[in-house]
């Protein structure tokens, strides 16, 4: 099944109340019947003329007022996360899934590559954006980069949240000790579905594309800014808007102190990459003068810097 449906499922699902799993999966399990035996529906459900999102709307609208929200939320979003051909058996797993819950038989999210499982985890974060105002985004959002940023510099809690080797109940533990009352439930829920549904070695990477997508949810891009020295306000408000005009949407800054740079910054949204430090061009330099790079620079053999003798001022 799409890695995006498995982490918005498990959000979904993973916010009803116990008592009400077994009313959620025995409708989503009606929801499926209907489209089976409604000849029309399943025809508009499965033609692969009609783009997902309509497919969505569709559904959204069938449900509306005949089944609970979390249930609408998943069918909907089911048809909308898979291709055509594919609509009925997502809305088969998604009642699978939710009545393996019911009964208590939770499992662990399969393994994926890393790509996947940024998707699934994504996912998750799908389901939470859908109830939480541009205030609440813009501070899930800083959370996530803070805690990135701690997690990256802190060698042994990195080694305990990354290890897979360590029990999945273990880690996600320590994610509650360490957020728990300092972070908004959400932002807590998805740290820890990152740690369920992600890569073990790839979880600050997890988080800092978890930032990125939170910015898009509200409509901003994301620049990551190594800076060799402190970014003053009207230097971060020029970059900010050179940025904003490069990509078409407000760019954020999120700035981060590296001295090993000597001056300058380097600069990253997405897959472009901007290196204007000082070490980059050292870097750029060094790599020129290697391999034959000192020949074409004009310093060859000993022989031939040896050999000869200039005048001064001759021609």
């Amino acid at each position: 099944m799409k890695p995006t449906l498995q982490g918005y499922a498990a959000a979904v699902l993973g916010a009803v109340d116990p008592g009400q799993r077994a009313t959620v999966a025995s409708e989503l399990n009606q929801i499926e019947r209907l489209v089976l035996s409604t000849p029309a529906l399943r025809a508009a459900l499965t033609d692969t003329a009609v783009t997902g999102p309509a497919r969505q709307a569709v559904m959204r609208d069938i449900l509306e007022g005949k089944v609970s929200e979390p249930a609408r939320r998943l069918a909907s979003f089911a048809t909308a996360a898979v291709s055509a051909p594919d609509v009925l058996s997502a809305l088969t797993w998604a009642g699978h899934r939710a009545q393996r819950l019911a009964d208590g038989l939770s499992e662990p999210e399969p393994p994926l590559s890393l790509s996947q499982a940024r998707l699934r985890v994504g996912g998750f974060a799908q389901a939470l954006y859908e109830s939480m105002s541009g205030q609440e985004l813009e501070e899930m959002e800083d959370s996530l980069f803070r805690f990135a940023r701690i997690v990256q510099s802190t060698p042994a809690l990195r080694t305990a949240l990354s290890d897979r080797d360590q029990p999945l109940e273990a880690r996600q533990g320590l994610i509650g000790q360490l957020l728990g009352g300092k972070v908004s439930a959400p932002t807590e829920a998805l740290v820890r579905y990152a740690v369920a549904g992600g890569r073990a070695r790839d979880f600050v990477g997890t988080l800092d594309w978890l930032v990125e997508q939170t910015a898009r949810a509200r409509g901003w891009r994301i620049a990551r800014v190594r800076s060799a020295a402190e970014i003053d306000d009207v230097q971060r408000a020029a970059l900010s808007e050179t940025l904003s005009s490069m990509v078409g949407a407000p760019v954020e800054l999120q700035l981060v102190l590296d001295p090993t740079l000597l001056s300058g910054a380097v600069i990253e949204i997405g897959d472009l990459r901007v290196d204007a430090s000082a070490r980059g061009r050292i870097d750029a330099l060094r790599e020129h003068l290697t391999a034959g790079g000192w020949e074409d620079a004009g310093f060859g053999s000993h022989a031939n810097r040896s050999g000869g003798q200039t005048t001064k001022g001759a021609v």
